[in-house]
């Protein structure tokens, strides 16, 4: 008889309590597989990411005749070139520090993407995005499938989630990644203190160590106990990292910075999922003020990201590091009577990193309401993608980690044109 995290826990995990304070499922894995390597950060931007504020479209007279009172005036945007279809665009001017990422050649940024029918829910949206599989969403994440396909038993931190509930991108069939949103946190819980605690936690991972075979739910409760014990030292000696730069006070900057610290003492973890929420702007969205909706957004990001860039090159970890962001859906490209804009289709995704080839990839929408309009679709109200999304994962697959993309894809989507890496 074989379990699953599912089985086990309709099977009772309840029933089995330990006194320690570690992730409630990880596998039972081996050890890392050095501490250099390329590193992969996914960056979720959570409730639908208004692209055309973030990569502004200025040189569109369609994007100031759709968004009157929301968009970004052409005098205040970071410019940052012309695109292969003759539009001029740049950055919100929050992102000064993503400017200079962009200026250096290190910042990719890839305009419309996204994937036919584009759904507007956040739950559908996110898993498609997810899954990379629009047909069955529901299945094992793009990036849990490729942990699958990595030399078998793993080490118990070669995935780290920063949020509380692990994302569908991570879930897999049988490799296990924690959720250790502070790793200061993160270590053997113990009503005792000193010797007695030691004590404790040593006659906790003698339990763990023995496995009954004829018993698979306690097998896999022991198994998964020793894996946390394991890990505990590693993930101490992230909390003790002492950046070369101050990161944010924020959620996004703090989960940088475990990231950074894990890079740094090579704790074996290769992949990592960071995200930050409050994109879902309906109303007030407001780019253009620094105590507006979306400006607060983008300096969240900005400051966060910055930070991180700059700790990675300073460590000399920089050419081994990887930031990929996406969020589940763009927005529609005219603002609505709350001055906010309302769920769309096709985004924007960035990629950052000492490896990157920088620069513009695809092209902006043309944003004038005029019949046939190519690049956008629903009535004109929506951007049309140019680039699936899924193309962008197969780059990062193939190039940067290494692996087979059209086996953890189930496709070939390959694209020649993208050469950010």
């Amino acid at each position: 008889m074989t379990s699953n995290r599912r089985q086990f826990i309709k099977g009772g995990v309840a029933a089995f309590t330990v006194s320690f304070a570690a992730p409630a499922f990880l596998s039972d894995i081996a050890r890392a597989q050095g501490a250099r390597a390329r590193n992969l950060v996914v960056l979720y931007l959570s409730g639908g990411n208004d692209a055309l504020s973030m990569v502004v479209p200025y040189g569109n007279a369609g994007y100031y005749q759709r968004r009157p009172t929301i968009a970004v005036p052409a005098g205040s945007v970071l410019q940052v070139g012309t695109d292969a279809g003759g539009t001029t665009v740049g950055l919100h001017p929050r992102l000064t520090g993503l400017k200079q990422v962009f200026d250096a050649g290190r910042l990719a940024l890839v305009q419309r993407s996204g994937y036919p029918n584009s759904s507007r829910s956040h739950f559908l949206g996110t898993d498609i995005w997810s899954t990379a599989d629009p047909a069955n969403p529901s299945g094992p994440g793009w990036l849990g499938r490729y942990l699958e396909l990595l030399p078998q038993p793993l080490d118990p931190l070669t995935g780290w989630n920063t949020v509380r509930e692990t994302p569908r991108t991570l879930l897999s069939r049988f490799v296990g990644v924690p959720a250790i949103p502070d790793p200061r946190t993160y270590a053997f819980s113990s009503p005792n203190t000193g010797n007695e605690a030691l004590y404790a936690r040593q006659a906790a991972t003698r339990i763990a160590s023995h496995v009954p075979v004829d018993r698979p739910h306690l097998s896999f409760v022991s198994g998964t106990a020793r894996a946390a014990f394991d890990t505990l030292d590693r993930v101490a000696s992230v909390a003790q990292y002492v950046p070369t730069v101050t990161y944010p006070n924020t959620g996004l900057g703090s989960a940088l910075r475990a990231v950074a610290g894990s890079m740094v003492r090579g704790i074996g973890t290769r992949v990592f999922w960071v995200q930050t929420g409050g994109f879902d702007t309906h109303a007030s969205q407001n780019p253009n003020q620094e105590n507006g909706a979306y400006y607060r957004l983008m300096a969240t990001m900005d400051d966060a990201l910055l930070a991180f860039y700059t700790d990675m090159r300073n460590q000399g970890l920089l050419n081994d590091t990887l930031v990929l962001q996406f969020s589940e859906f763009g927005r529609r490209v005219y603002e609505n009577g709350s001055q906010g804009t309302d769920h769309g289709s096709a985004s924007s995704m960035m990629l950052l990193g000492g490896g990157v080839n920088g620069g513009l990839y695809g092209t902006a929408p043309d944003l004038r309401d005029t019949p046939g309009n190519p690049t956008l679709e629903s009535s004109n109200g929506d951007v049309r993608y140019q680039t699936d999304f899924r193309s962008v994962y197969a780059r990062v697959l193939d190039n940067w980690l290494g692996a087979n993309s059209q086996a953890v894809l189930d496709g070939d989507f390959r694209n020649p044109g993208l050469t950010f890496l």
